[in-house]
């Protein structure tokens, strides 16, 4: 729990929680500076590794639990760094990707994986749908309803909202090297990410579109709040760059210095007014 003034954690102790988490269990989603009056609004899907204590270990062992496969390494740091340095809002989910993915659309199979690139989750295999569902509404439907409760402030004071969805990626996946040290992401919008892509490249390797791209398909907060209503930028950081509170703080600083510069061309231009 986060006792700042800047920070606070959404309980939604709704009945369905009850019944999915035990006592100990952390709340599922942590919202740093809610009322945070940058233009930015910074979202980590996949914060954290914490899996509810009546699910075990989902059949894995620690080690492979402190791996990729099961949240974004290094990128609750950057975000957190980055909120400060913004003086943005920041909503994170704090529960491994694999009890369910918070950038999947609950209806695609992948939304709670049987298979996390070459891994096996054991506990995942026989899931119940009613079990899917408890998860998504204990951990996938707070985590939104927040993202969406702020938005929905923020329209109804005229305030302008840039989306900037965090995310962290493997330096190899499926024995393929990954040069890039950062990769900025989109569909069909790509105004601001094209903006913070100009900005990044100056300094580092980035990939535009690579190693993967947003789509309905493979993604959900970017589909579902920021697609056609307003812009945003999805950023994927190499992990070995951010796994140190240094690199995460350099990272911070990178970003915030990028997406000023991205938010200023973006500004001056006229073809987004």
């Amino acid at each position: 729990m986060i006792a700042s003034a800047a920070a606070k954690s959404v309980s939604a102790m709704s009945k369905p929680i009850e019944q999915f988490f035990a006592p100990g269990d952390s709340d599922p989603v942590e919202i740093i500076r809610p009322e945070g009056k940058s233009v930015f609004l910074l979202t980590a899907d996949h914060a954290g590794p914490a899996i509810p204590r009546r699910l075990g270990t989902l059949g894995l062992t620690a080690a492979q639990l402190e791996t990729h496969i099961a949240w974004d390494i290094g990128i609750a740091g950057v975000a957190r760094y980055l909120s400060g340095g913004l003086g943005a809002p920041l909503v994170l989910q704090r529960y491994s990707r694999l009890v369910i993915d918070c950038n999947r659309d609950p209806a695609v199979q992948s939304s709670v994986a049987t298979l996390s690139e070459n891994t096996p989750i054991p506990g995942n295999l026989s899931v119940s749908q009613s079990d899917k569902e408890l998860r998504r509404k204990s951990i996938f439907d707070p985590y939104h309803a927040a993202i969406r409760e702020i938005l929905e402030r923020r329209a109804a004071t005229a305030m302008p909202t840039i989306m900037v969805a965090l995310h962290s990626m493997t330096p190899v996946f499926k024995n393929q090297s990954r040069p890039m040290q950062a990769a900025v992401l989109y569909d069909r919008d790509s105004r601001f990410a094209k903006c913070v892509f100009a900005a990044l490249r100056e300094g580092i390797t980035v990939a535009e579109n690579q190693p993967y791209f947003v789509s309905p398909a493979t993604d959900y907060t970017i589909p579902h709040h920021a697609e056609g209503r307003l812009p945003y930028v999805e950023i994927e950081i190499r992990q070995d760059l951010i796994s140190s509170e240094s690199g995460q703080r350099d990272w911070s600083q990178r970003l915030t210095q990028a997406l000023l510069k991205a938010h200023a061309r973006f500004s001056n231009d006229p073809r987004n007014g």
